[in-house]
């Protein structure tokens, strides 16, 4: 049987000594492809993320930034933060609409009080250049570029409240629209953060390229096959014993993908604090080596892989991780094991 699955990740951008940016995976979920009851409120994707990342910056207790693309600007994600403290920063689609807030009237009326203004096409406001401020840009890793940007503050009606749009005209990328609901959040600042996004689905890629840390299977001998396209597996009406099987095999999945983030955070602490002894047991050449910055996920698992035989035959140390390696390893598969046990 094959089953589709779709996974959400939280990750931590850090900015190591060098300069450079990394995002940290914290937490990874499944979060579609199950139904357990198919009346009352189902969660969606909004609903999930926004729980996960509450989960994650409760543990800290500190205001934090929630970087997300356009899907995430929704106030299933905006309220749910801003109830507790924190910000999404994300972009909006260029047909999105926002409001002016109504003016006061002179005179009190009778019924609700007007709450919408003039209504505002956001990608009208890129014709008045004379609104535009030109700055460098702070784009991580741009250099020499210049763009222009623009910041206004209008009611959005998906969160009834008022927002921070940052317009953004840049040489080569085209325009762009952005959305940040701290009204207090430089604009640059704004754009800044949100081109951080990338690096997030760089992590990703890494994850799943080097570490392999989706290439779990959720599959079960037990579990009904269902037609490819066929859409999302529904337990209501299954067996008691069913469920509890395929809650376990969650469960398990979970674990994995949990234990994948935590190797590659290990990783790239490796690459960012001890860079130099990274690339010195690298062993290999790449093209685009720059031994200056901190090496990748892959450069440190290979460097790992090429001391790890070193590592065995040293007598001079006595480690509990030595230890375990050699008890739990199969000789006859790796060579220069038998030496070192």
């Amino acid at each position: 049987m094959r089953f589709v699955y779709e996974s959400q990740v939280i990750s931590l951008l850090v900015t190591a000594a060098t300069g450079q940016v990394v995002a940290v995976p914290l937490l990874s979920r499944i979060c579609e492809g199950l139904v357990w009851k198919r009346s009352g409120p189902r969660r969606s994707l909004l609903d999930k993320l926004a729980g996960m990342f509450l989960e994650v910056v409760g543990i800290a207790g500190l205001p934090s930034v929630l970087v997300a693309d356009a899907y995430y600007a929704s106030a299933k994600v905006i309220q749910p933060l801003g109830a507790q403290g924190h910000h999404l920063v994300s972009r909006v689609r260029k047909n999105a609409v926002a409001y002016e807030p109504a003016p006061k009237p002179k005179t009190k009326q009778r019924g609700r009080p007007k709450k919408y203004g003039r209504k505002i096409r956001l990608r009208d406001l890129f014709k008045g250049w004379q609104a535009f401020i030109e700055a460098p840009s702070p784009v991580y890793g741009e250099q020499n570029i210049t763009i222009q940007y623009r910041s206004v503050d209008l009611l959005w009606r998906p969160t009834g409240q008022i927002v921070r749009f940052v317009l953004v005209k840049h040489p080569t990328r085209g325009n762009l629209i952005l959305l940040s609901s701290a009204l207090t959040m430089d604009p640059l600042a704004v754009v800044k953060i949100y081109g951080l996004r990338f690096k997030i689905e760089v992590s990703f890629k890494q994850s799943l390229h080097t570490l392999g840390g989706y290439a779990y299977h959720f599959w079960m001998s037990g579990m009904k096959p269902i037609r490819v396209g066929s859409g999302n597996q529904h337990l209501d009406r299954r067996p008691d014993r069913y469920k509890r099987d395929v809650a376990r095999k969650l469960d398990a999945y979970h674990r994995y993908v949990q234990l994948g983030c935590i190797v590659q955070g290990l990783l790239q602490h490796l690459a960012i604090n001890f860079r130099h002894s990274v690339w010195a047991s690298f062993g290999t050449w790449l093209r685009t080596m720059k031994t200056d910055l901190i090496p990748s996920e892959m450069v440190v698992a290979h460097a790992l892989r090429t001391h790890l035989p070193e590592f065995l035959l040293d007598s001079s140390s006595d480690l509990d991780l030595k230890k375990f390696i050699l008890d739990h390893a199969d000789c006859s598969r790796v060579p220069g094991f038998d030496m070192a046990a």
